[in-house]
């Protein structure tokens, strides 16, 4: 699986193994426009061959959703659209915040992405 912290600027990546419920931190795509963005990401779904995406869809911490979880739900429907790929989305809440306490640097959206496809896992369990 292929986990995704969307953002404007920035995607986190995340791998992961759903038999295991592990998950890691995998890259960070800086690309600003979106062909180079796909670009990148068509060549991350050879190489890792995922069954399944999921992106992190951002919520208030009332819930409720807010410009930034449409954007999210587009890009889902995007990576759907061009990869014919299940695309399943997930509670991001808090896990930049996380990814920020746990020292992750440069790597933060990557770990954020990690958080996500590891809630994934759990809520599934």
């Amino acid at each position: 699986m292929l986990a995704f912290d969307f953002g404007t600027q920035r995607i986190g990546v995340a791998v992961g193994e759903f038999e295991l419920h592990s998950a890691n931190a995998l890259t960070t795509i800086r690309h600003a426009d979106n062909a180079r963005r796909f670009g990148a990401i068509e060549q991350l779904v050879r190489e890792w061959q995922p069954v399944l995406l999921v992106v992190g869809c951002p919520l208030g911490l009332d819930g409720q959703q807010h410009a930034m979880s449409a954007r999210a739900r587009r890009f889902a429907n995007q990576l759907h659209g061009r990869l014919n790929l299940p695309v399943a989305l997930a509670d991001e809440r808090l896990t930049s915040v996380e990814a920020e306490r746990m020292g992750a640097g440069d790597r933060v959206d990557a770990v954020a992405a990690q958080l996500i496809l590891q809630g994934y896992f759990d809520a599934a369990a």
